[in-house]
């Protein structure tokens, strides 16, 4: 008879599910999973927070396809990660938290760190339980993995007591699946497809906005080929950045509030009706709207919509594309006053993005980035108004190349995902924008990257506050009072960073900005460009404060 523990049952599941990395913080409860992943040949990658390996976790799903895995302690250690994992549950990402427990010999007798995670985590996960007995663990594992990937992706979690991790079982009588779900799309009623695709053809003022789902069923090339095919604007919002490139004659960014007020035909794919979308309510009243989503309790809400379709996002946008006929269009003047549009407000938007004033302004800052990064960087947006101004002046260049927390808003994501990023792709340059709030989260996780040579770029837009909330507070309450809690120091950042080990430099010059980045890329380590900036400038999406809205 062989034995096995149930540390060395968890890291063979893992290997049967292709993971090849753990993003952990050490707990007495967990270290038998440690030893497991070493003799499975997965990599450890230890973190200062566990927030971090919750946030690590995410991206490698994000950048992999595959899912990202934290391995944490039990009470505090668990409890820690509940903000990665909320962040994870609004942006679809699955991913697997196991979290430790005290002994099931020791359960309310107050053990160490004794906690009822499972409660906690419930209302934030897809799935949530307690794993009963050793000779369990690959099923319950399993059982957490398909559910991460049933309809609406999003994350699972797993309480693992120390006993049932610690003791051995005869490992022959141990059930290992191995084919527990499915990797087939689903498609759109052919009948719905039809349909969708008789309004495309009929369509004067057509507009398609392409949401994370896109990415996350690798559908960017069934995008580009529906665009060019059917002369469709394409807009595109979070993880579905970069499905076209910035050159595509398709994409368009800056007109996308026009678009949706005239369009009489819109497709919203694989992103909710949420704050970004006004609920529903920016979309032309009169317009015939079709909805594509993983998630059929996603159809129509917050917001009728003529056409509802259930399916994976890559699959019905290729559907759609086989059932309309190649070059019929009547859209072509609507794209034209589209470009015209945007080509008005990127005139108006010149001035800031060619300004040489000191403070820099943000705009300038963000214009150097978009220069900067090559073809092949995956941009990370950690911030508020600064990553708010970015999103419309920097272009990534690929599918997966842009990565920002999602519809939470979580601030903290950057040197996680970073981390992560650089971890699973080590050929990829990696960019990071922060703002300095953000950064002062998890920004110490930088000597995680220093500690596993895991270099990238950062900047850091420095104006010294917590501007998206700033400028509300200011317009509300004037400036006797409209500076209370969002006023910030103007921290040496690039300080701190060289402290741990990494380059860093501080620009106050706006002509400064390139070279100094081109500095930090060539440092070969994880660097703090920190950038000072304006304290007066915010973006047109803070001053409308329409997350609100």
């Amino acid at each position: 008879m062989t034995e096995i523990s149930g540390g060395h049952l968890v890291a063979r599941a893992l290997k049967a599910e292709g993971v090849e990395a753990i993003f952990t913080l050490c707990g007495g409860h967990i270290i038998d999973i440690y030893d497991g992943c070493l003799d499975e040949g997965i990599r450890i990658i230890d973190v200062r927070h566990e927030q971090a390996a919750a946030h690590a976790a995410d991206a490698w799903t994000r950048v992999t396809g595959k899912p990202g895995v934290a391995v944490v302690t039990a009470g505090p250690g668990t409890t820690d990660t509940v903000t990665g994992v909320a962040n994870a549950f609004r942006a679809q990402t699955p991913m697997l938290v196991i979290g430790g427990q005290g002994a099931f010999t020791q359960m309310h007798m107050g053990s160490l760190q004794e906690l009822d995670h499972v409660s906690i985590m419930k209302p934030i996960t897809k799935f949530a339980s307690t794993v009963p007995h050793t000779d369990r663990i690959p099923e319950l594992m399993s059982m957490a993995f398909r559910e991460a990937f049933n309809g609406r992706p999003g994350p699972v979690f797993l309480e693992m007591p120390r006993d049932v991790l610690d003791a051995k079982v005869d490992a022959d009588r141990v059930r290992m699946p191995s084919n527990y779900r499915s990797t087939y799309k689903v498609h759109g009623d052919p009948n719905a497809i039809a349909m969708a695709a008789d309004w495309f053809r009929n369509a004067e003022r057509p507009a398609v906005l392409a949401g994370s789902q896109v990415q996350f069923c690798r559908g960017a090339a069934e995008l580009a080929q529906l665009a060019e095919q059917a002369r469709l604007p394409i807009y595109v919002n979070g993880a579905a950045r970069g499905a076209l490139p910035p050159t595509h004659p398709n994409l368009f960014v800056t007109s996308r509030r026009r678009a949706l007020k005239e369009a009489d035909v819109i497709m919203i794919i694989g992103t909710p009706f949420d704050f970004r979308l006004g609920y529903g309510q920016r979309l032309n009243p009169d317009a015939k709207v079709i909805q594509v989503d993983l998630d059929y309790g996603e159809l129509g809400h917050n917001r009728d919509v003529s056409l509802g379709i259930c399916g994976d996002a890559a699959a019905v946008i290729a559907q759609l594309t086989d059932a309309i006929a190649p070059g019929h269009s009547n859209s072509d003047n609507w794209l034209r006053t589209l470009r015209e549009n945007e080509e008005k407000r990127a005139s108006q938007a010149a001035l800031g993005l060619n300004s040489d004033q000191v403070p820099i302004h943000p705009l300038r800052l963000c214009k150097e980035i978009n220069d900067f990064l090559t073809e092949d960087t995956v941009f990370i947006g950690d911030g508020g108004d600064i990553v708010t101004m970015s999103a419309s002046v920097i272009r990534t260049h690929k599918p997966g190349h842009w990565l920002d927390p999602g519809p939470l808003g979580t601030l903290g994501v950057g040197a996680p995902f970073a981390i992560a990023a650089k971890a699973a792709m080590p050929e990829k340059d990696i960019f990071v924008l922060f703002g300095d709030g953000a950064f002062g989260l998890t920004g110490f996780d930088i000597d995680t990257a220093v500690r596993f040579d895991l270099p990238f770029v950062s900047v850091v837009g420095n104006n010294a506050g917590w501007n998206q909330i700033r400028y509300g507070q200011l317009a509300k309450y004037g400036e006797q009072k409209g500076d209370v809690a969002n006023k910030l120091s103007a921290t040496r950042y690039d300080v701190i960073v060289e402290a741990m080990g990494g380059y860093g430099e501080c620009v106050t010059e706006p002509g400064d900005i390139r070279p100094a980045m081109e500095r930090a890329r060539a440092s070969g380590k994880p660097s703090c460009v920190n950038v000072i900036l304006d304290p007066d400038i915010y973006s047109s999406g803070t001053m409308n404060q329409t997350m609100y809205k």
